[in-house]
C-alpha cells in the first residue's frame, strides 16, 4: 500500500486537528479555575492544584521519543483525543459527589497527560503530512483554529455554564452538564479527525526522523551556547503573567467584600472568551507580521513590554474597586492584545533555541521549560494573593516582570532571526 502524498486534504484536517488540540488545553488550565471558583474552592487551592496540571506539558519531552518510535502519530492523537473525551465525562459525573475536588482533579490529570501527548503527535503529524512550503502556509490557520478553540472553551462553554447556573440555581449541576457537553464535543472532534486525517505514515515514511539515541537529544540540547541564560529567560519571560492568569478570573468573580469585582460567570466568559480572545489573536498576528518584516532583535524588548505593562491596569482596577464595566473590558482588551503581541517574540525565540540537530525534540524541551515557567509561579499565586490581597497581588505581578528585562540584555541571537527573506515571498 502506497503512502498518501504530502499536503493531501490539508484544508480539511489542519483546522479540525488544531481546534481539537486547543479545546482540552484551555479547559484544563483556564476553565478549571473558573469552575472550581464557582464550586466554592479557595484561591490558594485553585492556584496550587490547577497549576500542577501544567506538569504534563513540562514533562512531555521525556516520553516524546515513545510517540516517535511506536505506532503512527495518527493513531496516537486519535487515541489521546478519545481518552480526553472519557476524562471530561469522568469530571462531569464526579462533580455531584462529596469528593468532587479530588476525583475531578484525578480526571483532569488524566486529560492533561492525554492532551500533552496529543500535542506531540499532532505537531509531528503536521510536519510529516505537509511539505515545508505548506507548513509555512498553514501556520496561520493552525493558530486561528487553536484560538477558535479558546473562544469555544473559555467563552462559549463558560457562558453555557453561567446560563445553566441561572437556569437551575445549582452551580454543581450546571458545571456537571457543561463538562459532559465538553466530553461529547471532544468525541465528535475525534471522529471528525478520524475521517479527515489521511494515513501519511506508511512504510519508509513512518521511519524517517526517528531518534537514534534517546540521551543524545538531551546532551546536545544542554550543550547549546548560552543555554543556561536562555533557559533563565524562558522561565522568567512570563513570570508576572503566569501568576496573573491564575488569579484574574477569581478577581472578577470574587465578592467585593474580599476585594473582587463580583461579576457573573456569564460576564467573565463573555469578556475573556470573546473580546479577549479576539484581541489575543490580533496581537499575535501583528506580532508575527512585524517580526517577519524586521527580525526578532528589533521587537524583542517592545514585545516584552507589551506583555507586562498592561498588568498595571489590573492593579488599578484592584486599587480603585471600580464598578465600570468599560474599565474592566478595556483592561482585558489591552492585556490580551499585549499578551498576544508579546508572546509572538517568545515563540520565535523558542524556535531559535531549538535550531540545529534534533530540532523537533529540542523544541519540545524548550516548550517544556516554558510550561515549567507557567506552572511554578502559578502554584504560589493563590497563596500570594491571599497574603497580599488583590491590590498587593497585582502590584507584585508588575514587579515580577523585572527579571526578564535584566536577562534579555545579555542574550545573543541574530538580529534578523525570523525575518522573511526575499526567496520566501515566492
Amino acid at each position: 500500500m502506497n503512502a498518501v502524498a504530502k499536503d493531501t486534504k490539508a484544508w480539511f484536517w489542519v483546522p479540525t486537528l488544531y481546534f481539537t488540540q486547543g479545546i482540552p488545553y484551555i479547559l484544563i488550565v483556564t476553565v478549571s479555575v473558573i469552575m472550581y471558583k464557582r464550586l466554592g474552592v479557595g484561591n490558594a487551592e485553585i492556584g496550587l492544584y490547577t497549576s500542577w496540571l501544567y506538569l504534563p506539558w513540562v514533562l512531555k519531552p521525556l516520553w516524546s521519543p515513545l510517540v516517535e518510535l511506536n505506532g503512527t502519530k495518527r493513531k496516537w492523537f486519535l487515541a489521546m483525543q478519545f481518552l480526553v473525551s472519557l476524562a471530561f465525562l469522568g469530571i462531569g459525573l464526579s462533580l455531584p459527589t462529596n469528593a468532587f475536588f479530588l476525583i475531578s482533579l484525578a480526571f483532569f490529570w488524566m486529560a492533561a497527560f492525554a492532551s500533552a501527548t496529543n500535542d506531540i503527535a499532532s505537531d509531528g503529524y503536521y510536519m510529516i503530512g505537509l511539505s515545508q512550503k505548506k507548513q509555512s502556509f498553514f501556520i496561520g490557520m493552525r493558530s486561528t483554529f487553536y484560538r477558535m478553540a479558546m473562544v469555544t472553551g473559555q467563552g462559549l462553554l463558560v457562558i453555557f455554564a453561567g446560563f445553566l447556573e441561572n437556569q437551575y440555581g445549582d452551580n454543581t449541576k450546571a458545571w456537571s452538564i457543561t463538562m459532559v457537553a465538553a466530553s461529547v464535543l471532544m468525541l465528535i472532534l475525534t471522529i471528525s479527525n478520524m475521517f479527515a486525517a489521511p494515513k501519511f505514515e506508511l512504510g519508509v515514511e513512518s521511519k524517517k526522523d526517528k531518534p537514534e539515541n534517546f540521551w543524545q537529544v538531551f546532551e546536545t540540547f544542554f550543550r547549546k551556547k548560552q543555554i543556561g541564560l536562555a533557559l533563565l529567560f524562558i522561565l522568567t519571560y512570563r513570570l508576572g503573567e503566569s501568576q496573573l492568569v491564575k488569579m484574574a478570573s477569581p478577581f472578577l468573580l470574587d465578592d467585593k467584600t474580599v476585594g473582587g469585582l463580583a461579576y457573573s460567570t456569564e460576564a467573565v466568559g463573555t469578556i475573556y472568551g470573546t473580546v479577549g480572545v479576539i484581541m489575543l489573536s490580533l496581537g499575535g498576528i501583528l506580532g508575527g507580521i512585524l517580526i517577519s518584516r524586521d527580525g526578532l532583535k528589533k521587537w524583542m524588548v517592545p514585545m516584552l513590554l507589551s506583555l507586562n505593562l498592561p498588568n498595571v491596569l489590573y492593579a488599578l482596577l484592584a486599587f480603585t474597586h471600580t464598578d465600570s464595566l468599560w474599565a474592566v473590558i478595556s483592561t482585558v482588551v489591552v492585556e490580551q492584545f499585549g499578551y498576544g503581541f508579546g508572546f509572538a517574540a517568545f515563540l520565535v525565540y523558542l524556535i531559535y533555541v531549538a535550531e540545529g540537530a534534533s530540532k523537533t525534540s529540542h523544541y519540545a524541551l524548550a516548550t517544556g521549560f516554558m510550561a515549567l515557567g507557567m506552572m511554578l509561579p502559578g502554584m504560589l499565586s493563590g497563596y500570594i494573593q491571599e497574603w497580599l490581597g488583590y491590590d498587593g497581588f497585582f502590584l507584585w505581578v508588575v514587579i515580577a516582570a523585572l527579571p526578564a528585562f535584566l536577562v534579555v540584555r545579555f542574550l545573543n541571537y541574530p538580529a534578523d532571526y525570523g525575518k522573511k527573506t526575499s526567496n520566501e515571498n515566492d
